[in-house]
């Protein structure tokens, strides 16, 4: 089973680069995306220029075999979106908020918007396996822990405290790799990726400061890891990881 997990940064970097990426790896199983969008046009420019506000559309058309599941997080166009392999049995697909509420997300925005936590449950040769995806607070100051973080990790380790099956949690955590919030998913006995295999950065020339931590990869225990990376690829201010597992 092979994911990758990409903040796809809107689109900013190129819509044709980002499209190329996904035709390059168009045999992935299952890809974890972040800062999507599916309408909106009229609210894209509080995010900032070059933004695709069909981006979801414009990657379906490129993962022909895929069947996307999007999950907003502030109204109904923007969030996080889960394409995964038409052969792929699925079990079960949702999302829950592990800060603010479902309703605040159709509020006005600001930089402490709602956030959700997306997860899709399939059959693999060796059982049920659960896949997460997430995109933490991002407050516009900095990745140090806060009371919000804080709450936000209480609420994620409460919902995966009752998946009883093997599970993935992968996307941009908005986090340091020191910081209390992560640890407390550390301490619930996942093994974080980008530790265990010493990944320096996960961040692209297109990101202009000095911090190269944003993305994480954690597995629970019966997640066999064959293989774990950061691909090289320059389609976003974040690098996209991948893991094959089982």
């Amino acid at each position: 089973m092979k994911i990758i997990s990409l903040n796809t940064w809107s689109g900013r970097a190129g819509n044709k680069e980002l499209l190329d990426f996904f035709t390059r790896h168009e045999d992935i199983d299952v890809f974890c995306l972040q800062e999507v969008w599916e309408g909106g046009h009229e609210h894209s420019s509080k995010w900032g220029e070059n933004i695709d506000t069909k981006l979801i559309t414009n990657i379906g058309k490129v993962l022909k075999n895929h069947t996307v599941f999007f999950r907003p997080h502030y109204k109904d166009f923007y969030g996080l979106a889960i394409f995964i392999k038409n052969n792929i049995k699925i079990q079960e697909e949702g999302d829950i908020f592990v800060f603010k509420d479902r309703e605040s997300a159709f509020r006005e925005f600001d930089k402490n918007h709602a956030r959700n936590l997306q997860y899709i449950t399939i059959e693999t040769p060796k059982g049920l396996r659960t896949i997460c995806n997430f995109h933490g607070i991002w407050n516009g100051i900095s990745k140090e822990d806060t009371d919000e973080r804080i709450t936000q990790a209480d609420n994620i380790i409460n919902f995966l405290k009752n998946i009883s099956v093997p599970h993935v949690l992968c996307g941009d955590f908005n986090l340091l790799p020191e910081n209390k919030s992560l640890k407390m998913l550390e301490n619930l006995g996942m093994k974080n990726l980008i530790r265990e295999f010493s990944i320096q950065s996960t961040r692209s020339s297109h990101y202009k400061k000095p911090v190269r931590f944003a993305d994480y990869t954690l597995v629970s225990d019966g997640i066999e890891v064959n293989e774990f990376k950061v691909l090289p690829d320059e389609v976003s201010d974040h690098l996209a990881m991948y893991l094959d597992f089982e």
